[in-house]
């Protein structure tokens, strides 16, 4: 019987990602983007955010550990139904999300817009990731995934390309987002509101990673070997 090799600080965060479900979490607090830039190694990308690799991989160990029973392995699951999958869990819920967290941008920045604190421009960047997102799904799910589902994954390698690229624009995108509002962090006096519209796009934040995540180095790769 074979046995795994450990992991080390030299695999992706992607392989991390992949073999610990928990590690998401950690790199998230970290934020250490395993979606758009997984390919590099945890000692790389650790280390150029001033962070202790060795550190961070007993923290994924750890937090692995005490997961319990866990989520579904996409890895070994039929193509179709990491698929539905992508579309019930990520989107779906983003085109509502989406809408909403524009709302409540809008309406802080209305409200609070003469202090300084307010993250003016906030409600036109959702309008742009909106505009951006419901196209790039909208090929996902009228081309690629159609093409995935009938077998023909292995011819796929040109619309895979452009939809990775547009996941960088979309990493681009949370970069932004994060630099706006101070990476989730609601000034001192901040309304419910304000509280509650930054609890929420963190959330985006790291689904929208997740989503992105599980295209780039689960459905993908194994639909363009298939």
């Amino acid at each position: 019987m074979s046995v795994s090799a450990p992991s080390t600080i030299a695999d992706s965060l992607a392989r991390l990602a992949l073999r610990f479900p928990s590690a998401t979490a950690v790199f998230q607090r970290h934020h250490l983007d395993y979606c758009c830039q997984g390919g590099r190694s945890l000692a790389l990308a650790a280390t150029s955010a001033d962070l202790d690799p060795e550190a961070i991989l007993e923290a994924i160990v750890v937090a692995d550990r005490r997961r319990g029973a866990g989520q579904r392995n996409w890895e070994e699951a039929a193509l179709g139904d990491v698929i539905d999958h992508l579309l019930n869990s990520y989107h779906e819920p983003h085109r509502q999300e989406l809408t909403d967290l524009q709302a409540m941008a809008t309406k802080v920045e209305r409200v609070h817009g003469e202090k300084a604190t307010c993250p003016h421009g906030l409600a036109h960047l959702l309008s742009v990731i909106e505009t951006d997102m419901l196209e790039h799904m909208a090929k996902e799910e009228d081309i690629l995934f159609p093409l995935i589902r009938s077998g023909q994954g292995a011819s796929c390698l040109g619309p895979v390309r452009v939809m990775e690229a547009e996941h960088h624009d979309h990493g681009d995108n949370l970069q932004r987002l994060s630099e706006l509002t101070n990476t989730f962090q609601p000034p001192v006096g901040a309304c419910t509101t304000w509280r509650a519209l930054y609890l929420r796009l963190e959330q985006f934040r790291n689904d929208l990673m997740d989503h992105i995540h599980l295209e780039n180095h689960v459905l993908f790769p194994r639909a363009l070997n298939s």
